[in-house]
């Protein structure tokens, strides 16, 4: 297990602390919580200067990785998100951010919904105060500034119905209130909208035709689950366009991204699904090809 060392940065960082001691050297686990569940500026940090040297070097290499995953209104410069200018994020892309770390770092996603933790004799707890109750929340972040006012990123999961939503909220004038609209968005969330799937992992969505290949079809199927959420009553249904070129040129490799489904849902941006070959098409061979050009000349059909 790594340990930082804390250096006097770190341990005269003001505002909500873990309470770190100057020359210590801390487990990273310990800072893990310590930022999750204590808000610890000082934990920040720690681990900045012991990931990346400094806490200058860590904002740098945020701002790369924020391009990286589409997070295009953020802009760090510090690590802990003390008021600075020039250090902002907006609430979506908190939502996406909160959206890869719940898929991409599943193993460490339990932090954010425990409810205390002890360092250096000292218990703090988790400012999430929603956690525990009967919504199924589980994470994530709370936040506070004079300029923000209160805010929250949370996520929840339907006990029942397996469904996680991700809510964002800023901007409001107390801790309770903040509680209170968490709350309130997060039950309208889950009995006002359903998540429909449209389409699943493998399912072919239509025959596409190949020129010239030993197959004169190739079947379009998509590559993952594809669901929207909709609003439970009054939703229109999504409309659906394909696009690819056709005849489709051969070889065709199973797998390969070869044409994309078009979703329309009133009201959200449009959702293109890529389509793949479900199926090996090999090109046909010298004589092939020219019986095929022949029939073409004859019929006017494509080979």
């Amino acid at each position: 297990t790594d340990r930082f060392p804390v250096s006097e940065k770190a341990w005269r960082m003001q505002g909500s602390k873990t309470f770190v001691g100057i020359g210590d050297t801390i487990a990273v686990e310990d800072l893990i919580r310590g930022i999750i569940i204590q808000s610890g500026n000082d934990a920040c940090i720690v681990v900045a200067e012991g990931v990346s040297g400094s806490e200058e070097a860590l904002a740098a290499r945020l701002n790369q990785i924020a391009q990286t995953i589409g997070l295009t209104h953020s802009h760090f410069v510090n690590a802990t998100g003390w008021p600075d200018e020039g250090h902002l994020m907006s609430a979506h892309d908190l939502a996406i951010l909160a959206r890869r770390l719940i898929t991409d770092f599943p193993e460490f996603y339990h932090y954010f919904g425990e409810q205390s933790f002890t360092y250096g004799n000292i218990t703090q707890q988790n400012r999430n105060r929603l956690l525990g109750r009967d919504l199924g929340v589980d994470g994530l972040k709370t936040g506070h500034t004079d300029v923000a006012g209160y805010g929250i990123t949370l996520s929840a999961k339907n006990a029942k119905s397996g469904r996680r939503l991700i809510l964002v909220i800023n901007g409001l004038e107390s801790d309770n209130a903040r509680v209170a609209e968490g709350e309130r968005l997060l039950r309208w969330g889950f009995s006002e909208f359903e998540n429909h799937t449209l389409l699943k992992a493998g399912e072919v969505v239509e025959e596409a035709p190949v020129w010239l290949g030993r197959n004169a079809t190739v079947p379009l199927a998509a590559g993952k689950d594809v669901a929207v959420t909709l609003p439970v009553a009054g939703a229109a249904p999504p409309k659906f366009t394909l696009t690819y070129a056709s005849p489709i040129p051969a070889p065709v490799a199973k797998g390969a991204h070869v044409a994309d489904l078009h979703i329309a849902v009133p009201n959200r941006p449009e959702i293109v699904v890529p389509l793949l070959a479900a199926e090996d098409v090999p090109k046909l061979g010298w004589l092939g090809r020219i019986a095929a050009g022949l029939r073409y000349k004859l019929t006017g059909k494509a080979p």
